[in-house]
């Protein structure tokens, strides 16, 4: 604990030179004076990216006379908030930005505000159901929503047909396709759709644990072990999709937005994305469906200029920064209004994810007994891929893997 703490300390102190912006700096400000931390991903900071986070708080601060801002700046992706924040709250950001995984851990350590009042209204008015939700637990919001986080399907488009994507199972019959079975996040999928449950229908009844055993998900087991017999099929890892996609070995990927500018550079115009497909099991269609949740913005409630800090959570959330954040980086927004934008709704990696999120996926637990599936799927899906897993033992396999994702994991 005095390590994480000492971490903390220097990981603050390291912040102090990353970079600040106050209205000093722009002729001055009679305002009260407020210094913020803000963490966010590297990208979001990357000056040939046009540095869409000191952008927003530049023009935040400009927005509020009545404030004379510094900002410290600091790195944090959003995947790691969960361990960066919690490692010393009191130490950590003011506003800083996280994926609803992470939300479980954050609550746990008190380092995640609870929104209420104006910033709660302005949340449900500007975002779906399915986005607001993303961000809820045991009723109380505690985040505002960005974009949302799922994966796709990409295609050739001069190889399959729109009747064609609608099947794994057809596309594998005429070209090669790239899966990450060996990831945890996305091998998921496969027991989703044969019936299997996280924590019940919605993913909150911790008490219900993860439910894919029994016959649904033997035969899901089995599909995945034939997957990887198919000639076919190769499991996507360390960037082998896109490097497939580039020299044509592969025709179809499955990924997110983060990887749209190098999907569209390999497939030019051939460019293709789509919702998941499904698959067939004992002769049935059954619908893939990937995990959903959001990035959203969150405030430190240890912070000491928590209005401010507040405003600032809903302006870097807000419309006018959601459509900056697209323009800069193609980070899709989630704001209902910006999706009915012209330009943004003809763009096909929007209606892609918009669709998947509607269609074909399920929340991502956020409850901390999520924690144990992590670890588990990932040995699972690299036991498949590695051809440990076999059409003779996978219900044994299947079996003992049901057991390690309901086995919190040891203090």
């Amino acid at each position: 604990m005095k390590l994480k703490k000492l971490f903390a300390v220097l990981l603050v102190c390291a912040l102090v030179f990353t970079g600040c912006s106050s209205k000093d700096d722009n002729g001055g400000s009679d305002g009260e004076k407020v210094t913020l931390t803000v963490w966010g991903p590297q990208e979001d900071q990357d000056t040939t990216k046009g540095n869409w986070l000191k952008k927003m708080c530049d023009e935040f601060a400009a927005l509020h006379p009545e404030w004379n801002i510094t900002f410290v700046y600091g790195t944090c992706a959003e995947s790691q908030a969960g361990e960066m924040v919690t490692q010393d709250p009191t130490a950590a950001a003011d506003v800083y930005m996280f994926a609803n995984d992470q939300l479980g851990a954050l609550i746990d350590a008190k380092a995640i505000s609870k929104l209420g009042g104006d910033t709660l209204t302005e949340i449900k008015a500007n975002n779906s159901e399915e986005m607001v939700d993303s961000v809820t637990q045991d009723g109380s919001v505690y985040g505002i929503p960005f974009t949302a986080n799922t994966w796709f399907m990409y295609y050739d488009t001069s190889v399959f047909s729109e009747e064609d994507i609608k099947s794994l199972d057809t596309m594998l019959s005429k070209a090669v396709i790239s899966f990450p079975i060996s990831d945890a996040w996305y091998n998921a999928a496969f027991y989703v759709a044969n019936g299997g449950t996280l924590f019940g229908e919605d993913g909150t009844d911790g008490s219900a644990g993860i439910d894919f055993g029994g016959d649904k998900g033997y035969q899901a087991t089995e599909y995945l072990v034939n997957l990887m017999a198919n000639k076919n099929f190769v499991n996507d890892a360390d960037g082998s999709g896109i490097a497939g996609l580039r020299d044509g070995s592969i025709k179809a990927m499955f990924s997110g937005s983060w990887v749209y500018e190098d999907v569209k550079e390999a497939l030019g115009d051939n460019f293709g994305a789509a919702q998941l497909p499904t698959i067939t099991i004992n002769g049935e269609s059954k619908q893939l469906r990937s995990f959903f949740g959001s990035k959203s913005i969150a405030v430190n409630p240890n912070s000491k200029n928590s209005e401010v800090a507040v405003a600032l959570a809903r302006y870097l959330g807000g419309e006018a920064a959601q459509k900056a954040h697209y323009e800069l980086r193609s980070i899709i927004p989630c704001n209902t209004a910006l999706l009915e934008d012209a330009t943004i709704a003809a763009d096909p990696v929007v209606t892609a994810q918009n669709d998947t999120v509607a269609n074909t996926s399920i929340l991502q637990p956020s409850i901390s007994e999520m924690t144990p599936y992590w670890d588990a799927a990932t040995i699972f899906g690299k036991a498949i891929v590695g051809g440990q897993i076999t059409s003779a033992n996978y219900k044994e396999k299947l079996d003992a893997y049901v057991v390690s994702l309901n086995t919190p994991e040891a203090e």
